[in-house]
């Protein structure tokens, strides 16, 4: 990415060896994340030029001396970074790092090199200490993610990222508990990844809330109870309070819009959490009532599905396998020429979750 708002280019760049704690993957896949479009856009800045992609998956080809997490061969995911040193890192909280911005969206590593050059310029990168839209990524040995090889790799880098957002606010953030209810706003991938995570808890009902038609469908066909339409309903919060007897338990917003933020939180039921979980640019505020909080409700912001990457993404491996959590079924392929009609098909609503695959066929292990 060279300038604001303009298309990608495929150029051939030099990407730095793998230091002591580093590592050489071999991209496989990688998903196409509205935090790209973003920085893309500048909403959410960056250096540029720079090289973006944080959900990439696959194959180490070399590791630094002192790495000992993979070796070349394994199957990777790629995820955030954090610095592992901070109160938050050392808490068991990495999502939360004191220094997430400069770990992820810097441009560099955090003693300010670059990984990437062309003819003697500098390239940033290491966005999310990844840039995987790419053949080759430098990531750390703290954000690679080891995982089984009989899985399907070209799908599994969205968990890195956008789909461990959805299910860990289900799981980790708001801890749901079998039978309460639950208004997830936005059926997204992040908002469905959420609706499959509640549907494994058990929540009763499981209320998913947007303006399109097939993404309420496909919610229905992934286990939610009820769908409202924004755009044909007067009072979408009437509805979810007759739906769930007063208000539900938990909700989540993966919209970032503050109107739909605000019905999010109006829908809980007194002592309801709402999750927030959607993006916007800075500066962006909303308001509350004052005495509908003061009864109980609370509104807590997520990155990342409060997740452990090491811990939670091999979890979701095994509940697909399982066939308990299909998030294959959010997935359209394309090829890394197609970067740009993949964006523009992601801004249009016209698929849930690009996968730019770089290599033909499947790679996984029997």
């Amino acid at each position: 990415m060279r300038a604001k708002a303009q298309p990608f280019t495929i150029e051939t760049l030099d990407l730095d060896a793998p230091r002591a704690d580093e590592v050489l993957v071999r991209i496989v896949g990688v998903g196409v994340c509205h935090t790209d479009l973003k920085v893309r856009d500048q909403h959410r800045p960056t250096p540029l030029p720079i090289v973006l992609g944080h959900e990439g998956a696959g194959v180490v080809e070399r590791v630094g001396d002192e790495v000992t997490k993979v070796e070349p061969g394994d199957h990777v995911v790629l995820s955030y970074h954090w610095c592992g040193a901070c109160s938050n890192c050392q808490k068991g909280f990495p999502a939360y790092c004191h220094q997430v911005i400069a770990c992820n969206f810097g441009g560099s590593r955090l003693d300010g090199s670059t990984t990437l050059h062309q003819n003697g310029e500098t390239i940033y990168g290491a966005f999310f200490n990844q840039s995987s839209f790419a053949t080759y990524a430098l990531a750390s040995e703290r954000n690679v993610v080891k995982v089984r090889r009989d899985a399907p790799l070209e799908i599994l880098g969205p968990l890195g990222c956008g789909i461990q957002t959805g299910a860990g606010a289900v799981f980790n953030s708001l801890r749901v508990q079998a039978g309460t209810s639950i208004a997830i706003f936005g059926a997204g991938p992040v908002g469905l990844s959420a609706v499959m995570g509640a549907v494994i808890a058990n929540c009763a009902p499981i209320i998913a809330v947007d303006i399109k038609p097939k993404r309420l469908e496909l919610a229905l066909e992934l286990g939610a109870t009820h769908t409202v339409n924004s755009l044909e309903v007067g009072d979408p919060v009437q509805v979810i309070r007759e739906i769930s007897a007063g208000g539900v338990d938990y909700a989540l917003d993966s919209s970032g819009l503050p109107r739909v933020f605000r019905q999010a939180v109006d829908s809980l039921n007194i002592l309801g959490m709402c999750g927030l979980i959607g993006g916007t640019s800075p500066g962006v505020e909303v308001c509350f009532e004052m005495n509908h909080l003061l009864l109980g409700r609370a509104v807590r912001g997520i990155i990342q599905g409060d997740s452990i990457p090491d811990i939670f993404i091999p979890h979701l491996i095994e509940l697909y396998l399982q066939g308990r959590f299909p998030f294959d079924r959010l997935i359209t392929f394309y090829s890394l020429a197609e970067i740009n009609q993949a964006c523009a098909d992601s801004e249009a609503g016209d698929v849930l979750k690009p996968v730019l695959r770089l290599t033909e066929g499947k790679i996984y292990e029997n």
